[in-house]
């Protein structure tokens, strides 16, 4: 059973003790981009340890990414993590990538396996000349630069191509023995969950930071779908929530600000300092949550 929403004993008596991270989708279009400017502008002043842009197979998803990626480096005071995967492309390819984005001044990449070219069920296969996986990927950033910082994924509830949650967390210690220094959650209703995922990860000796990802949910319908695809778990609690209000979505959202906010206290009074939130672009849940665990705009002196 989640906390209400009471004061926290561990609520902090400044917002530098919370380190959060929010993650961001490139825009397919004008109107897209501009809600993403609006929302990076709207979190920005809670001062995130770093926010992070999320990368596609295909010419046009990566090279929108590299594009928010630079502007979020050269318009904001932001730390920017690209995000890299393996999915359709070499190591030469990738390699160049890499360079790019080191003389470009960002130094912080998330490496991930990435999914299969085929979309959503399609079986994965290594790209000929590629990086096989994530810890293979993770290996290579380090050989480019060894200044990258490189954050990885981790899965409570297993990967979906994993046979075991063992097998998975085995995938987990070679991405860290390859270089890696953070792993970010996939998003999880269930808290219980991370913390059984985390008694087993540092009863492996694995001791880098394990970043709870956490998806305020903008839509159920939609997130329900995206929790099959990703192997996360949607509690029958969460649904009975939700019931009745496919067409309220003024209830939707004040429904959606309490559950996400219920599960980042719980956190917080569990002894958790670190959240990565998956924005999908809007900032108005995200903002609330880390204005209820703490946070406060940084006020900025004047010259």
């Amino acid at each position: 059973m989640m906390s209400a929403l009471r004061p926290s004993r561990f609520m902090p008596a400044g917002h530098n003790r919370i380190n959060v991270s929010f993650e961001f989708f490139p825009p397919k279009d004008e109107a897209m981009e501009q809600t993403l400017w609006e929302s990076v502008e709207r979190l920005a002043p809670l001062s995130p340890e770093f926010v992070s842009v999320t990368y596609g197979a295909g010419g046009s998803t990566r090279e929108r990414t590299h594009a928010t990626v630079k502007r979020i480096l050269t318009e904001t005071g932001l730390t920017p993590a690209a995000h890299l995967t393996c999915v359709d492309a070499t190591r030469d390819e990738i390699d160049a990538i890499v360079r790019q984005y080191h003389d470009a001044g960002v130094r912080h990449i998330v490496a991930l396996r990435g999914d299969s070219v085929e979309g959503a069920g399609g079986r994965y296969k290594p790209t000929p000349g590629g990086y096989e996986n994530a810890a293979d990927l993770t290996a290579g950033i380090k050989r480019v630069s060894p200044d990258f910082e490189v954050s990885v994924s981790a899965y409570p509830e297993r990967h979906p191509d994993s046979k075991t949650l063992e097998a998975d967390i085995d995938m987990l210690k070679a991405k860290v023995d390859a270089g890696a220094t953070r792993a970010i959650t996939q998003f999880f209703f269930e808290n219980d969950l991370y913390f059984r995922y985390l008694d087993r990860v540092r009863a492996r000796g694995i001791d880098i930071p394990i970043v709870p990802g956490i998806l305020p949910v903008q839509n159920f319908k939609s997130a329900t779908n995206f929790a099959k695809r990703a192997g996360a778990s949607v509690p029958a609690w969460l649904a009975e929530r939700f019931a009745g209000l496919d067409d309220d979505p003024a209830t939707r959202k004040l429904i959606a600000a309490a559950v996400a906010s219920e599960q980042a206290i719980d956190l917080l009074d569990r002894g958790v300092t670190d959240f990565h939130f998956y924005t999908m672009n809007r900032a108005d849940l995200v903002y609330a949550i880390c204005h209820l665990l703490g946070l406060r705009p940084t006020v900025k002196e004047a010259a």
